[in-house]
């Protein structure tokens, strides 16, 4: 494989403390950052309540990193910038906003184009799927990046049970519909349930997983509970939370934030450096709990067990 697609590994020394993670509104300060949140893309990691002070045994992960050595951000960081758009476009509002969610009951529907359609209750995906610990860079389209150790199960689990048809060729996503539970789907400017999609090969890549936890514990709500997709090639916002339906497609489905600003959001998001996003240039990014920039990775970083999806694409055009 060409040099150019070699992926790097996570380095444990690029893990962000949990401390820091959970410091990052400050940090942010410091550094002068400033964000217009409703301008900003919903890729950071929903929630739904936090567990107890102390619930958290952080301890189990310290010295923990990703393949390229990246040490973990810490839970209070994932679980406390988060954008979940259904709550609120205020990032830090989220957590507060979600501590009452309700995520059980839960069931996922898989329907489609498949041979074996099935409905999941949320305890039967946990017992039927072997559950798995991931450690994943996230990298979010507004050029700030994370390290988090999530707990799940492949997607091509999933979809195998189910027997695609030889006519599948995307597989489609849907968020929970709740007005409820979900105040800003209230919000008309915006198409919800919020929607992605995938092409079926991407779905069954080993690295894209069914997050279901994070830092050994059930999602929070404000980081999609009690199920949301990872795929940590590509930018955040694809990786949609609280999901309740999965259906199987033959053309290519419509995402949420495409059908905003087509321009500015494509199908594919994936991480790619040398193609900047209309309003930022996407060649670095800030890794929270550091003060300095580094250079984002083509596939954030995965190009070798990826690239080969999209040879013979242009990366430029199918942004």
């Amino acid at each position: 494989m060409d040099n150019k697609y070699k992926s790097i590994p996570v380095l444990p020394s690029e893990i962000t403390p949990k401390s820091l993670y959970l410091n990052r509104r400050d940090f942010l300060k410091a550094a002068g950052i400033v964000t217009g949140s409703a301008l900003l893309a919903a890729c950071a990691p929903k929630a739904t309540g936090t567990p107890a002070p102390g619930a958290i045994n952080e301890s189990a992960y310290v010295g923990k990193t990703d393949e390229l050595g990246s040490p973990l951000n810490s839970y209070e960081d994932i679980t406390n910038y988060n954008n979940f758009y259904e709550f609120s476009t205020n990032k830090e509002a989220v957590a507060p906003l979600s501590a009452n969610f309700k995520s059980h009951p839960w069931t996922v529907e898989v329907s489609g184009l498949v041979n074996n359609p099935k409905t999941y209750a949320i305890e039967d995906l946990l017992s039927k799927f072997p559950q798995e610990d991931r450690i994943y860079r996230l990298r979010c389209v507004e050029a700030w990046s994370m390290v988090i150790p999530w707990r799940g199960f492949p997607l091509a689990s999933l979809l195998k049970e189910v027997e695609p048809t030889s006519n599948a060729k995307f597989v489609r996503f849907e968020t929970l519909t709740d007005p409820e539970q979900f105040p800003a789907e209230n919000n008309a400017f915006y198409p919800w349930p919020y929607h992605e999609g995938l092409r079926l090969d991407e779905a069954m890549n080993d690295l894209a997983i069914l997050a279901t936890g994070l830092y050994g514990e059930p999602l929070p709500p404000q980081d999609g509970a009690p199920i949301r997709l990872v795929v940590p090639w590509k930018y955040g916002f694809k990786s949609i939370k609280s999901i309740v339906k999965i259906e199987l497609v033959d053309t290519q489905p419509t995402t949420f934030w495409k059908d905003i600003a087509a321009n500015e959001y494509g199908f594919y998001a994936n991480v790619n450096p040398d193609v900047p996003h209309p309003r930022w240039l996407q060649n670095s990014e800030r890794r929270i709990g550091e003060l300095a920039r580094r250079p984002t990775l083509l596939f954030n970083g995965y190009a070798e067990q990826v690239a080969y999806l999209y040879e013979g694409m242009d990366l430029k055009l199918n942004y």
